[in-house]
């Protein structure tokens, strides 16, 4: 109810922070970060301008969490990449709206993606050092504008510095989220799997990219305590070359220390490979 005590002292420190702070600071402010800080008012409210601009970014998460991978471009993307033939996929969950009202189906694989893995391992030698997922999760336009460019950057720094590990074919998963891969590294016999992920649309930011790093991955048993994660890839917030830094870095941790998950710490900026850092490595 709008005359709750607790949303009533909300409102009214709300209001008298805002009211009171100096323009000059507010700008300042909001020069330095996305957040609506010291917004304009009229009167005892906010700018009608500013109630059009939050109306606008919520409409825009609205509509990242309910819009539909477009898989071609990025198939196509991906062969251009070399990343062998890529394999589109599709989670248990058979739309979008089955996707959203029940986690647990975009977290396995249907069973046609399930026996098309089976067969491309059953036709493959052994087993695979690193397997490369890309599902749309919950901002499929996340995807669609950035995972590819994480990638350009990533597998040439990869192929440099670790030429010996055996890279399985690419994976795009139609309404999947970050467990999905599990199934897909076991599947594939890959000792470390990668999930490029669209993040949950906030209202600064409708197209975040995740990227979740799983040793061993096992459906059902692994945790999200044994995963580490890269978040915030997108061009105002972390970089391409930043977050393949970050990533070659836990790839060659994992495969060292045999784990991933809160045993393996984020990485000191000093310890990035030097070559994407500074870009030279595209």
């Amino acid at each position: 109810m709008n005359d709750h005590p607790t949303r009533l002292c909300a409102d009214l420190i709300a209001r008298e922070f805002n009211s009171s702070m100096d323009p000059a600071l507010a700008t300042s402010l909001r020069a330095m970060t996305p957040a609506r800080v010291g917004l304009p008012r009229t009167g005892s409210t906010v700018a009608t301008n500013e109630v059009l601009n939050f109306q606008l970014a919520h409409a825009r998460a609205r509509d990242a969490v309910h819009a539909q991978l477009q898989p071609a471009s990025l198939l196509a993307a991906l062969r251009d990449l070399k990343l062998l033939e890529p394999l589109l996929l599709h989670s248990s969950a058979n739309n979008r709206a089955t996707y959203l009202q029940r986690p647990d189906l975009g977290r396995t694989l249907d069973h046609a993606s399930r026996q098309r893995l089976t067969e491309y391992t059953a036709n493959s030698n052994g087993s695979y050092d690193l397997a490369l997922v890309i599902a749309d999760g919950l901002s499929a336009l996340a995807v669609e504008r950035h995972a590819i460019s994480v990638l350009a950057e990533l597998l040439p720094a990869m192929q440099q510095s670790s030429p010996h590990l055996r890279i399985a074919r690419g994976c795009i998963v139609e309404q999947g989220r970050v467990a999905v891969g599990d199934e897909i590294g076991q599947l594939l016999s890959a000792s470390l799997v990668v999930v490029l992920i669209g993040e949950r649309p906030g209202l600064s930011s409708p197209d975040s990219l995740g990227a979740y790093i799983t040793w061993c991955p096992q459906p059902g048993r692994t945790t999200d305590a044994e995963r580490n994660c890269i978040s915030n890839i997108r061009t105002e917030g972390l970089s391409y070359v930043q977050a393949a830094a970050r990533l070659l870095f836990y790839i060659r941790e994992a495969h060292s220390r045999q784990l991933t998950g809160v045993a393996l710490k984020d990485p000191d900026a000093s310890t990035w490979p030097t070559a994407l850092v500074t870009g030279s490595g595209t």
